[in-house]
């Protein structure tokens, strides 16, 4: 077995961190399986939701494996803009099909910030997040700072970023960083039954929604509610649309086929 599995089943794609011995850290080798596994999310036409989680009962990931990542000679412009950039474990992690995160246990600098970059988050009542970063003299680099303001508040936000502490399973669902705690046991199968849950619903319309949600976050008001007509308007004559209110009107679950 791989450090990245991926399976796939009635739609909803399982992405399994495996590394458990390393607590899930990510090595080169492991950040360039992510990256595959994010770029087949997005263009295997046979997954409309995807699950994250981690092999184990310690974590889900704790970042970077610093033990195997060593510091690179390329310049920060090189990093960036050269021809193999160096990239974060998210750096191609777009895509308009929703993203969950089951996070069973640590959720650690990267690995919080994998977490953060998914749409829902739940996790099990052992988890621990923390973004650690200022406390070995750095800062977190794969959108940390940018998404956990956003998300949970900027004084709650500001207080993990800055004090790099690590904050619990209750704590993290009181102040919104998760939807759900649940026993190690059933978050797997909760994470599975919620995307299995939206796999059900029209895979366009789904999509539209999160690409709303995520662009209108950074809109005033009244852009983002005329933006979201629009996006009404392109899905008004959808097959799935018609296919929806035929089943409505007969009873029956409907078949949407993503056009």
């Amino acid at each position: 077995m791989g450090s990245v599995e991926i399976t796939v089943e009635d739609h909803v794609a399982t992405v399994l961190l495996n590394r458990p011995e390393a607590m899930n850290a990510v090595d080169p080798e492991m950040r360039g399986l992510l990256h595959q596994a994010w770029d087949r999310i997005r263009q295997d036409d046979d997954i409309w939701v995807a699950v994250v989680t981690g092999a184990g009962e310690r974590a889900f990931c704790t970042g970077s494996d610093l033990k195997k990542t060593l510091p690179t000679a390329e310049t920060a412009a090189q990093q960036l803009f050269g021809s193999s950039p160096t990239s974060s474990l998210i750096a191609n992690l777009h895509t308009d099909k929703p993203m969950i995160a089951a996070i069973n246990g640590y959720a650690m600098g990267g690995g919080l910030e994998l977490a953060l970059a998914c749409d829902i988050r739940i996790c099990s009542d052992n988890a621990q997040f923390a973004l650690p970063e200022v406390k070995v003299g750095s800062m977190p680099g794969a959108g940390g700072t940018a998404r956990l303001p956003r998300y949970i508040g900027r004084s709650d936000a500001m207080l993990m970023l800055l004090t790099g502490s690590r904050t619990d399973a209750a704590e993290a669902h009181r102040i919104g960083l998760v939807s759900k705690v649940l026993q190690q046991a059933a978050l797997l199968p909760e994470a599975l039954a919620i995307a299995r849950a939206i796999a059900a619903n029209a895979p366009l319309s789904v999509r539209a929604v999160k690409r709303m949600v995520r662009q209108g976050e950074d809109m005033p008001l009244g852009h983002a509610i005329d933006t979201e007509r629009a996006l009404f308007g392109l899905l008004y004559n959808s097959e799935d649309r018609t296919e929806g209110r035929k089943a409505f009107a007969e009873r029956r679950k409907p078949q949407f086929k993503g056009r």
